[in-house]
């Protein structure tokens, strides 16, 4: 009797499991942390905490959150001179990022040598050591995926600290960004197309001028023209993103881009510019919008809080 009991169970089991129809999920590459945020370091703001980090969390490379609400664990610095980049404006210390986003910079700085009166590219801004808000400038740049690329061909690999502290990119747009100007070349055009067409490549972004020339001027594939956007300023340089690296489960992408090549789309911008639309007629009894409130540390995703804790 007790025999069949037995059996019967390990039958029953064995059929609840067969049953299954929800399929497993797919193992995490790198597990969130979980940790405690203390009440007050939550009401923190985010940007003084991350921007007195100098280095690094000893932690798996993994983003957290959104390019502009996150965090990045297991930083890796950008060496500040390589045989086919110079990292620029050391001073402010956002050379670092995530490793795939390194080894992007570094393959598009190969592919960017190959261009007549280039030896490479100047490198902007990419991410503090542990990501985050920052203390000036960019909302995005969070989480270790996204790159700041110079425009100005990169023509001398020998620049001093203090050149890269002092010396500018140059502007490229005419007519408030309409038009390219004369220091448009086709090695942009090249450069842009090689880091368009990288599959780790989420969008770059460009002003809306550029993007209607290298419509115009491309002759042969067009897929990568999609992933090029038109955006406010960017003129002296673009700045690439990428996806969300395979596995990295707390990383949350951008939404996807929309179909078709976007040559109508910057189109669109560039008209606007050179005639505006009317403004829209505001109504006086509504609330004046408040001002953007600081990120905190209790804004960002938990693990963020254990990114600024690890050595």
């Amino acid at each position: 009797m007790i025999a069949r009991f037995v059996l019967c169970t390990l039958i029953a089991l064995s059929l609840v499991s067969c049953g299954r129809d929800k399929p497993r999920k797919p193992r995490a590459t790198v597990a969130e942390p979980v940790v405690q945020i203390d009440p007050i370091l939550a009401t923190k703001q985010a940007k003084q905490l991350f921007g007195a980090k100098a280095s690094g969390s000893s932690q798996p490379a993994s983003p957290y959150g959104g390019y502009s609400k996150g965090c990045l664990a297991g930083g890796v610095q950008l060496a500040e001179n390589g045989p086919t980049w110079q990292a620029m404006r050391l001073s402010r210390n956002r050379n670092w990022g995530h490793p795939e986003l390194i080894d992007y910079v570094k393959d598009l700085s190969r592919k960017a040598a190959a261009q007549p009166g280039w030896d490479g590219l100047y490198v902007g801004d990419l991410s503090q050591p542990r990501g985050g808000p920052m203390l000036t400038g960019h909302r995005s740049h969070q989480i270790g995926l996204d790159a700041d690329i110079w425009l100005r061909p990169a023509d001398n690999l020998n620049l001093s600290v203090t050149d890269r502290e002092n010396i500018s990119s140059i502007s490229l747009r005419r007519a408030k960004g309409a038009f390219t100007n004369d220091n448009w070349t086709r090695a942009h055009h090249e450069i842009l197309k090689a880091a368009a067409s990288d599959p780790r490549v989420a969008r770059i972004f460009i002003f809306p001028g550029a993007k209607v020339r290298m419509c115009k001027d491309e002759k042969g594939d067009r897929a990568w023209l999609r992933k090029i956007r038109p955006w406010y300023g960017h003129h002296y340089h673009f700045h690439v993103r990428l996806n969300c690296p395979k596995g990295a489960t707390g990383c949350v992408d951008q939404a996807p881009i929309p179909k078709g090549d976007g040559c109508a789309d910057a189109q669109e911008w560039v008209d606007n510019i050179l005639n505006p639309p009317p403004p829209k007629p505001r109504d006086p009894n509504a609330p004046k919008p408040k001002p953007r409130r600081e990120l905190t540390l209790g804004d960002l995703p938990n693990a963020c809080a254990a990114v600024l804790s690890s050595n």
